[in-house]
């Protein structure tokens, strides 16, 4: 595929870069493991054919774009985006070694590619939606690029994200240096299915489904919960914290885990697809909105 021409990235992926670059040292340990499952689970649910082309926006370590490129074999093409670079280099070495050469990534803001409308048979985004200062109109974004007949897929997180050792660091961040104490995460805002496919529908798109799955997260001890605080949104306050307070809230983190013996966490999850009738078009002015 031939690189467009990138437009800057925004302020929020440039955030965004600067969190899960940083988070990329932990990715591949087992205690992330949700991250492949839940990419995995995405592109099962699409039954994609031999040869399709996939676009995978915000796609991370390849947690969905491995997936897909396996099932559209090397007959097909799979595109995935991020902002983050590190997070683009152990998505190459994992293709590298599983030998998937039709699989490209690209360091770009995945809510201005500045690719063609309709050039794709499916459109992954799992997990990054909720990223975008405007959801509807990244959504929107993404239903540009999707092809006639072809499919839209995004993923976010239920209820109770981690919960109950989010609850615990929360609580310990607020102990230790209540300034960065956050009640609100982005993907707080769209955690029911109904929410899902209201966004479909502000997006201008019609006939969406979503379905709420209920998910278990199962860790070796609770211990290896802060690889998940490392490897996830969790490392912006981590990191902003001085090695002493850091060191503080672990300590808390890890002494109440293992007083109440948690080692499995929520993690519930929203599918949602649309389906772009053969008949459709793409809009080229959506691209603007983002």
């Amino acid at each position: 595929m031939t690189a467009p021409i990138q437009p800057p990235m925004g302020e929020a992926a440039q955030r965004a870069a600067r969190v899960y670059g940083a988070a990329a040292d932990h990715y591949a340990m087992p205690s992330l493991g949700f991250w492949d499952r839940f990419g995995t689970a995405t592109v099962a649910r699409l039954e994609l054919a031999p040869g399709s082309t996939v676009l995978d926006l915000c796609c991370g370590a390849g947690g969905s774009a491995l997936p897909a490129a396996r099932a559209v074999g090397p007959g097909g093409n799979v595109l995935g985006i991020d902002a983050a670079a590190s997070l683009l280099d152990l998505a190459r070495a994992r293709a590298a070694d599983e030998g998937l050469a039709h699989v490209e990534f690209r360091r770009g803001d995945a809510t201005r590619t500045g690719l063609p409308g309709g050039g794709f048979d499916a459109v992954v985004c799992v997990f990054g939606v909720f990223f975008a200062p405007d959801m509807a109109a990244f959504a929107a974004e993404m239903w540009r690029l999707t092809g006639a007949g072809g499919m839209l897929a995004l993923t976010t997180w239920g209820p109770g994200l981690f919960e109950p050792a989010n609850s615990v660091f929360w609580d310990s961040v607020r102990a230790v240096e209540p300034s960065l104490f956050k009640a609100f995460n982005p993907w707080d805002e769209i955690t029911t299915a109904q929410a899902l496919r209201d966004l479909y529908s502000r997006a201008g798109i019609a006939d969406a489904t979503a379905v709420a799955v209920p998910g278990r997260h199962h860790l070796d001890d609770p211990d290896r919960f802060w690889d998940i605080v490392l490897g996830s949104g969790y490392r912006a306050t981590v990191d902003a914290l001085s090695g002493a307070q850091r060191e503080q809230v672990r300590e808390r983190v890890i002494g109440r885990l293992r007083a109440r013996k948690i080692a499995t966490l929520r993690t519930d999850v929203v599918f949602g697809t649309a389906v772009r009738p053969v008949s459709a078009r793409p809009q080229p002015g959506l691209a603007a909105r983002t």
